[in-house]
Parts: C-alpha cells; structure tokens; sequence
C-alpha cells in the first residue's frame, strides 16, 4: 500500500516545469505522464535519488518513492506530492488507476518489458502508451541556471587537465594518469567525472574510446584525453590530443587537418542549423584529405544532465540546433596500428557563433618533458 505524505502539488515546481508538461499532453496523446528515467525526474521535480518515479496528471502530481528516499523526497522538492510505496509495482498502480479511463504516456527507453506486463495486469481502465519521440527534446534547450552549471563544470575539468599535463612524464601508465586526472577534478570542485576518462597513447588513441591499461607513455607518442566533470548533476565534455616530447610530420598534418575540420564545424553551430550540416561540414574537411574512411562516428551530442543527450550530430541526424541548446563538436581520425587524433569542444548554441565553454586551446600542443 502507498503512504501519502504530503498535500495536492500547486504545479509551480521547478522553473514551470511540469506545467509545461501538462501543456503539452494533447502533444503526447496522453492525459498524464508517469516518468521513470531518474534524469528526466531530477529535471522535472529536482529529486536526485536513484530510484522512483514521477506521475504527471492535471487533477494530481505525485513523486513516488520508497521508504530510503521519503526524507530527501521532501528536502528535493516543493509543490509535490510524496507518495511513499513498500513495492514499487503496488504503488505505481495505486497512482495510475483511477477508476475511469485513462491513457498514461510513459518513456520507452526508460520502462522494462517486465514492468510493463506487471502494470499491464494490475490496471484495469488505464491504459500504457509509448510517448513520442518528442519527449527526448524536454531536456535540449538549458535554462541560465543550467547553463551556468555546465560552463562551472567545463571551466572545473580544463582546470583540472592543464595541472595534470605539466606532470606527464615518459614512463607513466595511461591508468595514472587517468586517476590523477579524475582525482584533480575532484580537488578543483566536481562531484563527479562525468565519465571514465579516457587517456590513450600511441597505438591505443586510434581507437575512439580505448579504456586506460597499464601502457607506459613514451617520446612520440600520441595521446588522446576525453574527459569530464560534473557540478551540481550536469556533466562537461571534452577532448584534447598532444604529443609527447616531439611529432612526426604525418602526426602534425593529421593533427592540422582534425583542427580545421573541427574549427568550421563549431563555428557553423547556431540557432536554426541542421545538426547533419555539421557533421558534413567536419567529415567533407576530412574527406577532402582523403582520410574520411577514419572518421568513425557522429560528430557531437548534447550534453546536460546526461552526458550523451538530445540533439544528435550525425549524417543522419533529423535534429535541428536551437539556441540554448549545449552541445560537442569531436570530430577525430584513427588510424588502426599506429595512432588518432580527436579534439572536441562543449559549445553553447546561439543565434550567431557559438559560445565555446571549453577551457583548454586546441592549438597543437608539444609536452616538452
């Protein structure tokens, strides 16, 4: 049985939030929404435990939690119902049922199979419908508060590399360094990285996300940093490769070639771009050299409360920039047996150029050891 544990919500929580939402449930062909993917949660109520679930409807608002989180349910947020459960399936049917019909739109991506066929049984007039696409786009476009959170973060993490590169010496491990890194963003005020950091040299940067091993660097070696930290939940994004103690001529034109693809592909980023022209700015660069058979992945991503998130920057992609949105422009080349270059940037969207919230420059960098 769920507990209730507060009154009715006013609806006025976080920023208007979720009166947005409610606005838009003819948009979802839903009369309510039951949330479950924690981002979208903490996004929309605050509540930043790692479990619960958030109903949506225009007659209640409830924030559904297990007896670990009652407290901190309270603590995260106002407006809202609380409603403690015992058994999550329980008292997420207790909510949703309401004794007339009813279609509840849920996130696809965010609901098990198993979940599904338990409420399924237990509802009765409520019915369960995927909600579009267009739920993935709440996120995109970041308040200032957002945007203040995620350039702390950005600011934190380049601090942070640029202490670290003055230490690198010939013989250290990928794996030290990585920690050295994680630990100097930790010291310098993250909560958080915001993902396992990348550090990969010599033949290891040709592969777009090789984890850390025991590999020691040596003079001549390529190495390629992806890092982040996180403030307050939202992450940071970003990519450097430098060169240890020297560069050959084919590392130096690589790394020149990457530079400008990526330097015309962040300066394309605005309001009303489609996130495709992007990518095809930055791949034509390196097709141009004959190198696009090494460009291996999409262009960029958004970043926020995750650290891959709405919009996509792909040939493919459909998404189109807005301003507000925050965004990476990464794009690399590896070349398998030998080395990679990548060099990415967290970028603020605006109506003209973009804001470039990254810290480190991207000029070629020689670490002179």
């Amino acid at each position: 049985m769920a507990e209730q544990t507060s009154a009715l919500p006013s609806f006025e929580v976080r920023d208007g939030r979720i009166e947005r939402m409610l606005d838009r449930l003819p948009d979802f062909s839903a009369d309510a929404l039951l949330v479950l993917d924690l981002k979208n949660i903490r996004y929309l109520s605050g509540f930043s435990g790692s479990d619960g679930a958030l109903f949506i409807g225009r007659d209640r608002c409830a924030l559904l939690v297990d007896g670990r989180y009652t407290t901190q349910a309270r603590e995260e947020t106002s407006g809202l119902e609380v409603v403690e459960y015992r058994e999550k399936i329980e008292g997420l049917a207790g909510v949703l049922e309401n004794g007339r019909p009813f279609t509840v739109g849920f996130e696809a991506a965010a609901m098990t199979v198993e979940t599904h066929m338990k409420l399924a049984d237990r509802l009765k007039k409520t019915a369960l419908r995927p909600l579009p696409e267009t739920f993935r786009t709440i996120r995109a476009v970041k308040t200032e508060e957002e945007l203040d959170r995620i350039s702390t973060a950005a600011a934190i993490a380049s601090r942070a590399l640029a202490s670290v590169l003055e230490r690198i010496r010939p013989g250290m491990r990928e794996r030290d360094i990585a920690a050295d890194l994680e630990a100097a963003m930790i010291r310098e005020g993250a909560e958080a990285v915001a993902f396992p950091t990348i550090v990969a040299s010599g033949r290891n940067s040709a592969r777009p996300h090789a984890r850390p091993g025991l590999r020691e660097i040596q003079r001549g070696d390529t190495l390629t940093i992806d890092y982040g930290a996180v403030l307050d939940g939202y992450h940071s994004d970003e990519t450097c490769t430098v060169f240890v103690c020297r560069a050959d001529t084919s590392q130096k034109e690589v790394y020149g070639i990457v530079r400008e693809a990526q330097a015309e592909a962040l300066k394309a980023v605005r309001a009303g771009v489609r996130c495709s022209e992007i990518d095809r700015i930055a791949r034509s660069r390196i097709e141009a050299q004959g190198l696009g058979g090494y460009f291996s992945h999409g262009t960029g991503h958004g970043v926020g409360l995750d650290i891959h998130e709405f919009p996509r920057i792909a040939a493919t992609s459909e998404d189109v920039l807005e301003a507000g949105m925050v965004v990476t422009v990464e794009p690399g080349v590896y070349i398998p047996g030998f080395w990679g270059v990548r060099i990415e940037d967290l970028a603020l969207v605006r109506d003209g150029e973009p804001a470039v919230l990254s810290g480190m420059p991207k000029a070629m960098q020689i670490l002179e050891i």
